[in-house]
This record gives structure tokens, C-alpha cells and sequence, in this order.
């Protein structure tokens, strides 16, 4: 007779040890949520700005813009855009009037300000926030406020004003939350994407005013930014001039030929007559225009002294 092979048999002391895991384990994961009932601090994450691969489209949103939190929860801000920005609450009677414009070399606006802890009232702000090093100012990547207090908390980007707000709505402790974490990043993913189409539409229709003697310097119009010349090669003649238009709702800009001045406010050279060397136009505000006459032939590389860290850099070819 043919012996047959008998199963195999665990261990006894295994088949023990898995069922008092398949026990142990849900104990183990449900411990924290039974000792407090699910009512711990909580930190929640809020995006600032927000960019296109290559930096050229810039977001102005906080994402989310709303965020629902209990008391003694606290959020942190992660700067998500080379562009800088800040997160600022106002105190008491303050405008975000009364901010502009923005003094990145004045530390009430550009460094941090106020505690860890938000009182509902004073002025706290987080200082320059970027995700890149080379801004030219001393930026942080992160900032987090605990929120003891209820009530509704808006705060400000003080670089962009009124177009860049948002609120953090802080309910009794033990309220249910409306979202979870999770649930906000599913939609600041799709704001964000939302956000770039809408830079890349702007910089599409910017295209039709600028030619060989028209640079559009980047476009704004509240929700993103184009951080471009356009167009960021012209060529022409001896004799010509190139007008440089600042055609966006808010975002300022420069024109700097040459070595980069220390102070990149502040106009210098003469545009009327260019044959080469330093030239800067100042800061050239919303709906401002520089034009610059090319008296010498040659390539003339030229940058925005703010925004040149995220490619925002030109080229005048001025032929015979």
C-alpha cells in the first residue's frame, strides 16, 4: 500500500501566537483613540503658494484657504512656491493697507514676529517664507501657530495683499471636524492644478502684445503669476528701443542690464541713450512701462533683480 503524506501541521505555539495578535492588534490600534475619545490636539498642514515645475507660474492662495480646527490644535505652513510670501495676522484695528508696500528689509514684515502661541489679537507673522535659499532674503520653509482660542482668524500674505488671505476657523474643543487631512490635500491638489492652468492661459494671451520692441514683464491677475519676460528674446536695430510693460494687477518687477545694483530699487543709468553697462529701471509697479533706446550693437543680457532666481531673465540682440 502506497503511504500517503500527511499534511503539515503548524506548530502548535504559532497557531497560538497569531491568535492572540489577530486580539492584541485591534486593542493595540484603538488605544489612543479610547484613552482621549479621539479628542487630542490635532496639527494641521496649509500650503503656501503653490508653482509650475519650472517656477514660471507662481500661485497666490493659500490652499487650503479655509481650514476647520478645535481649540489647542494647531497648523503648520509650508512655504510651496519660490515666490515669497507671508503669513501674517494682523493685530487689532491693523489694515493690510497699512502693510503696503511690502519692506522685506523692515524686520516687523520680514522676520518673524510674535510667539507659538496665537492670542486672537496681536500681530504675529510667520517672516519670509520660500522653498528656495537663493531668494536673496532670509526665508523660512516653515511656520506653525497653536490656537487655543476660538473664533474666525483671517491672515494675510503681506507681500500680495488682499489678493492672497485666508482664515482659520477654530471651534470648541471635542467639535467634530468637517475634513480630514487627507480630504484637504485632495483639494489643494486640484486647486493647484487649477492655479497653473490658469498661469499658462495668462502667459498664452500675454504673447499676442509683446513683440521685437514690446516685453511684457510677466502677467498677474490675483490667482497666479507668470515669472517671465515676454518675449524674453528681441532683436533689433541700432537706434531702436525696446518698451518693457508691466501689464499684471500687483506684482512689481524690475529691468536690470548689467551688474545688479545693491539697491535694486533705485533707478540708475540713462535709457535713453544704452550702449552698454549698468541700467536699472527701479521697482516698475503694475500698469508702469520702461522703454530703453539701444545706441550700440551688441547682446545684452538683462534680468528682474526680484525675480531672476526663478528664471526670470531676457536677452536684447541689437543688430546694425
Amino acid at each position: 500500500m502506497t503511504a500517503h503524506p500527511q499534511p503539515l501541521k503548524k506548530p502548535r505555539f504559532r497557531v497560538l501566537i497569531a491568535l492572540l495578535a489577530a486580539l492584541v492588534l485591534p486593542i493595540a490600534l484603538s488605544g489612543t483613540a479610547a484613552a482621549d475619545g479621539g479628542k487630542s490636539p490635532r496639527n494641521w498642514t496649509v500650503q503656501v503658494g503653490s508653482e509650475s515645475p519650472d517656477q514660471a507660474i507662481q500661485g497666490m492662495s493659500f490652499l487650503p484657504k479655509n481650514i476647520f480646527i478645535n481649540a489647542d490644535d494647531s497648523v503648520t505652513w509650508e512655504a510651496n512656491a519660490g515666490e515669497i510670501h507671508t503669513v501674517t495676522f494682523l493685530a487689532a484695528g491693523q489694515t493690510i493697507e497699512s502693510t503696503q508696500p511690502f519692506d522685506p528689509f523692515n524686520p516687523v514684515y520680514g522676520l518673524p514676529q510674535g510667539g507659538t502661541s496665537y492670542d486672537g489679537h496681536s500681530y504675529y507673522n510667520s517672516g519670509v517664507m520660500s522653498n528656495v535659499s537663493d531668494s536673496g532674503l532670509p526665508a523660512v520653509e516653515t511656520y506653525t501657530l497653536t490656537f487655543p482660542n476660538t473664533g474666525d482668524f483671517t491672515y494675510y500674505c503681506l507681500v500680495h495683499g488682499m489678493a492672497m488671505k485666508g482664515t482659520v476657523h477654530v471651534r470648541d474643543k471635542g467639535t467634530d471636524y468637517p475634513y480630514t487631512q487627507s480630504q484637504y490635500d485632495n483639494r489643494v491638489n486640484r486647486a493647484e492644478q487649477a492655479i497653473i492652468r490658469d498661469g499658462y492661459q495668462q502667459w498664452s494671451e500675454a504673447r499676442d502684445q509683446a513683440d521685437n520692441h514690446t516685453v511684457i514683464l510677466g502677467t498677474d491677475n490675483g490667482t497666479s503669476m507668470v515669472m517671465r519676460f515676454i518675449e524674453d528674446n528681441v532683436v533689433v536695430h541700432v537706434g531702436e528701443s525696446v518698451t518693457f510693460q508691466n501689464s499684471g494687477m500687483g506684482e512689481p518687477h524690475t529691468v536690470t542690464f548689467g551688474t545688479e545694483p545693491a539697491n535694486p530699487f533705485a533707478p540708475l543709468g540713462d535709457p535713453g541713450n544704452y550702449t552698454g553697462g549698468q541700467l536699472n529701471s527701479g521697482i516698475l509697479a503694475p500698469n508702469s512701462t520702461f522703454t530703453v533706446t539701444f545706441n550700440k550693437a551688441g547682446e545684452y543680457d538683462y534680468i528682474c533683480a526680484l525675480h531672476d532666481y526663478l528664471g526670470m531673465i531676457g536677452t536684447v540682440v541689437v543688430e546694425e
